[in-house]
This record gives structure tokens, C-alpha cells and sequence, in this order.
């Protein structure tokens, strides 16, 4: 039997790290707990976002192979969260494999530092 671990953050590489925690922040509503040059954090004790600095980090391309992970967030109102996210810095692709001839059922935005992240409406 192996030994079961309980996942306490994700770190996401980023340029800037400071501007990655408050920008989720926003997003979130978790407070920023840590924020310095090279390391920041937003957390609730149970929830933890980390954005460490890596220098010179390229987006991968949308779609495209090389994407390695994404976010999902869940929220009433997918229209006017998308709204609100791109008025903070987000960015849309013009590629949104949720949008269906029945409607939206989700979108895909970038973060100011080019990561994936989908906004989600409630079950």
C-alpha cells in the first residue's frame, strides 16, 4: 500500500509572481498570503495557489500539444466573469472547444502570464 499524500498547493512557473497572486487574487477571492519577487502565494489554509519565478517562461501555443495543465473555475455567471477577467488581464483565445451550436458551456482565457484557465458555469 502506498503512502497517501494530501495535495496542499499547485506552484505555477510565472514572470511575475506578484502580479500573478493579485491578479488571482481578483479571480479567487483568496487572500495573497506571500508576495515577493521571486515567490507569492494566495491561500485560504485549505486552498493554495503559488506562483514561483521563473525567468524568460514561454506560453505554449493554444491548442497545441505542449499545454501541460489548466485551471477550472466554477462560477454563476460565465459571460460576465469572462467580462470581469479580461478587464483585469486576461486574455481570450480565439480557439473555445466549449462553445457548442447549444450555447457556451464553458470559455478559455490566459492569465497576464499566458496560462490556461477555464471559466465554468455552476452544475
Amino acid at each position: 500500500m502506498t503512502t497517501k499524500a494530501n495535495l496542499i498547493a499547485v506552484t505555477i512557473d510565472c514572470d511575475e509572481p506578484r502580479k500573478m497572486a493579485e491578479f488571482y487574487h481578483q479571480v479567487t477571492g483568496l487572500p495573497i498570503t506571500y508576495a515577493e519577487d521571486e515567490y507569492a502565494a494566495v491561500s485560504d489554509g485549505s486552498t493554495s495557489l503559488y506562483f514561483g519565478r521563473v525567468p524568460d517562461r514561454k506560453p505554449v501555443e493554444w491548442p497545441g500539444p505542449d499545454k501541460q495543465f489548466h485551471l477550472d473555475f466554477r462560477v454563476p455567471d460565465v459571460g460576465k466573469a469572462v467580462e470581469e477577467y479580461l478587464a483585469i488581464g486576461a486574455t481570450k483565445p480565439d480557439f473555445q472547444p466549449g462553445v457548442t451550436d447549444e450555447g457556451v458551456g464553458w470559455i478559455v482565457l490566459r492569465d497576464p502570464d499566458g496560462h490556461l484557465f477555464c471559466v465554468c458555469p455552476e452544475k
